[in-house]
This record gives C-alpha cells, structure tokens and sequence, in this order.
C-alpha cells in the first residue's frame, strides 16, 4: 500500500528523509573534492553544519574585524622600499 511521507531534496534535486541530510550534501558539494582517494568533504560538511553557531560566530567576528581595519588607518600602510646593500 502506497504511503505518505515528507523528504528533503538538496540543490541538485537528490532526495533525503532529514533535512541535515540534504544540507551536508549542498555543503559537501560546495566544497568539492577534497584529499586523495575518498573525498573529505562530506565529513567536513557535518562538522560544519554540528557546529554552525560556531562558524557563523566566526564570521561575525571577522565581518566586525573587516569593517573596523577599513574604518581606521590599518588598511592605509604604507609599504617601505627595502634597503639597498
């Protein structure tokens, strides 16, 4: 008998039962091949998406790091020639 159910389909259209599933498979092919042999990524894109808020933390506090450099005179050095002899 036929039944009902709910799946999760990542960007290229492969079908998963949970959405974590379907998300390590976006992340793992975003990164791509990764190592020889077996591809690393779709270990990598668990570790990812286990901890999110860690990353997105991370990008916060560089995003924060990005506008403070461009707001002050850090991204304006000047570059010294080096000395000659």
């Amino acid at each position: 008998m036929a039944r009902q159910g709910i799946g999760f389909f990542d960007s290229r259209g492969a079908f998963f039962k949970t959405p974590e599933e379907a998300t390590v498979s976006d992340l793992a092919a975003l990164l791509g091949k990764i190592g020889d042999g077996e591809s690393l990524a779709p270990g990598i894109a668990h570790m990812l998406l286990d901890r999110r808020a860690d990353v997105e933390r991370l990008y916060a506090e560089h995003d924060t790091m990005i506008t403070e450099a461009q707001a002050s005179d850090l991204g304006k050095v000047t570059r010294l020639e080096p000395r000659a002899g």
